[in-house]
């Protein structure tokens, strides 16, 4: 989200860096390039996962006794996607709001507006364990629970393609489930590795921007240290915040510098698309209009679960927005 790369999803924190005052630099970022576009698809399109649910490594493996309730709380729901995909979502009895997928659907939720975790609401579940990641709020929370003699594993707040792994084995040795966190593992590779092997090659180095939008007043840009940055790495593409000058991970952008940068293809989270009346929108939105994806359409959403989540998943998003990014 040093600065936590999940709190960018949160309105509280994007809001903080916006009255901090970053713009982004006026940078020509496409002087001397050979235009990339004929790689590209035009249209606007939802990037959307094969299925629903996480799919389960293996049916309710063998656990340590500490998994027998179990609550996972992150600020987009990434432990709580490892829990079920470990095959250990029948032990969970409590969720974060970011953990929609509709198998947790029935679950307490134990967290308030901006992530905040709710003691009383945790402590009503029993927990034989809390997964959390460390910028969980409010501050000190998570020595709560341990003074009422819950077990609480800190994970880090980092997500990125290549910490995707070692997240996934940390889980599930918290959980006493080793073996199915290296069968997990092992899969969630082989299909980060099948999703770099289908994009074009060469990819055409396309820029890529991502937007985080909440209503037509709050636009900002994704630059270093976002997540964003290296998911477009990933996708075979230069990631415009980054090119563009940027040095804070999010700043706000204005009509110009968006111009000036002036990105292929525009990512966005879809609730955020939905923020300004959807897709089509967002092409018009004045400070992506006069840009070569807003005039191309090339404006793909994904839900804001599974977009930043750097989870068991990881591999099927990169497929699922490279499909739609590229011909």
């Amino acid at each position: 989200m040093p600065f936590s790369r999940q709190a960018v999803l949160t309105l509280v924190a994007l809001v903080a860096l916006l009255t901090a005052g970053c713009t982004t630099a006026p940078i020509d970022v496409n002087a001397g390039r050979d235009p990339s576009s004929a790689h590209l698809r035009d249209g606007e399109r939802i990037a959307t996962l094969p299925h629903a649910d996480p799919v389960p490594i293996e049916n309710d493996p063998a656990a340590g006794p500490q998994a027998d309730r179990i609550i996972a709380l992150d600020r987009n729901g990434t432990l709580g996607a490892i829990v079920w995909a470990l095959g250990l979502g029948s032990h969970a009895v409590g969720r974060d709001r970011s953990t929609t997928f509709p198998a947790a659907q029935g679950l307490p939720v134990v967290t308030d507006a901006g992530h905040s975790i709710n003691v009383e609401k945790v402590l009503a579940q029993h927990p034989t364990i809390v997964l959390a990641d460390r910028t969980s709020s409010p501050n000190g929370v998570l020595d709560q629970l341990r003074e009422a003699q819950i077990h609480v594993v800190e994970f880090t707040d980092e997500r990125s393609v290549a910490g995707t792994g070692a997240l996934i084995t940390a889980v599930a040795g918290a959980l006493g489930a080793p073996e199915a966190g290296q069968k997990l593992t092992e899969r969630t590779q082989r299909e980060i590795t099948q999703a770099r092997r289908s994009l074009p090659d060469p990819t055409g180095d396309p820029i890529i921007a991502f937007l985080y939008i909440r209503g037509d007043r709050l636009i900002l840009l994704a630059g270093p240290d976002s997540a964003a940055d290296d998911l477009i790495e990933n996708l075979g593409a230069r990631d415009a915040g980054t090119a563009g000058g940027l040095t804070a991970a999010f700043s706000t952008v204005s009509t110009e510098s968006l111009l000036r940068i002036d990105p292929e293809v525009i990512l966005v989270m879809t609730q955020g698309a939905e923020s300004v009346g959807g897709l089509d929108k967002v092409a018009r939105l004045p400070a992506v209009a006069g840009t070569r994806a807003g005039k191309a359409k090339r404006i793909i959403a994904m839900d804001e679960t599974q977009i930043l989540a750097f989870g068991p998943d990881t591999g099927l998003i990169l497929q699922s927005l490279g499909k739609a990014i590229y011909r």
